[in-house]
């Protein structure tokens, strides 16, 4: 099925998943949506959040994608559960995979959980993981000077000095398997690693998210048609955000590792 997949993010962070579905599915024709007139979701209400996801699919139902992937944490872990099934359209958010996965690679039972203030108070993945395995301990820790670092690209000693303060919890409860729980988070995986050490596995939300759509749109005969050629020719990738998109070109070149040509702005209060 030749549709685009449809992506959308409270802001930038998404594009972090929309490079996993870039290197997993290199044919497929993507939509991305950043809402970052709004951003972030997080200190916003149940309503007012599944209210700006409502809006947010709304886009890309428009623009005939076949399948859509919430690449924000916060819309995931508050509005997908609830507004998934009114639709047609297969959806997926990044909690689930990601908290199946850790669930999968601990073998001492004790998971770690980063995100931001929002997710980690959501107790989201705590949730996913104990619906798969209530015996599993999970200990879950905010780490909000992780975004404005991701996003200023700044891998430098202050940030080695951060992470082992904010992570010694995580050395303390003898995790052997941590969740990136947002998706700025992977920009900084060289340096979560190097703090926690190799007996530590970490869990990239939007990589495995990223299998799961693969898995799905393999098996319900939705891969594009060039995905049968090898090589085929790489698919479409647009780009819409809600606000000025200047910014967003920018920061999305390091999360991306290629800069992007074109960003169109939307209205997204008309959806």
């Amino acid at each position: 099925m030749d549709a685009p997949i449809g992506i959308f993010d409270s802001g930038v962070g998404g594009l972090t998943v929309a490079r996993e579905v870039f290197k997993m599915l290199p044919n497929e024709d993507v939509v991305y949506f950043g809402d970052v007139g709004r951003t972030p979701y997080g200190p916003r209400s149940k309503d007012i959040i599944t209210k700006f996801t409502v809006q947010d699919v709304a886009f890309l139902l428009e623009q005939k994608v076949k399948f859509i992937v919430c690449a924000c944490n916060t819309a995931s872990s508050v509005a997908l559960d609830q507004i998934e099934g009114n639709y047609d359209i297969e959806m997926v958010g990044v909690i689930h995979p990601g908290a199946e996965a850790a669930v999968d690679h601990s073998k001492n039972g004790r998971i770690g959980v980063i995100g931001t203030n929002a997710t980690i108070s959501s107790n989201a993945y705590a949730r996913s993981i104990h619906a798969i395995n209530p015996e599993l301990k999970v200990f879950s820790l905010a780490c909000p000077l992780f975004v404005p670092l991701a996003e200023e690209g700044y891998i430098k000693k202050a940030t080695y000095l951060i992470a082992q303060d904010y992570l010694q919890t995580m050395h303390d409860v003898e995790i052997d398997t941590l969740i990136l729980g947002c998706t700025h988070y992977p920009l900084l995986k060289d340096v979560i690693a190097d703090v926690m050490g190799d007996k530590v596995t970490l869990i990239d939300s939007g990589e495995e998210t990223a299998k799961v759509v693969y898995r799905a749109l393999t098996e319900r005969g939705l891969l594009h048609s060039n995905s049968s050629q090898s090589p085929g020719p790489e698919g479409e990738k647009k780009f819409y955000v809600s606000d000025v998109p200047e910014k967003f070109t920018q920061v999305a070149s390091r999360f991306l590792g290629w800069n992007i040509e074109k960003v169109t702005r939307i209205d997204i209060g008309q959806y």
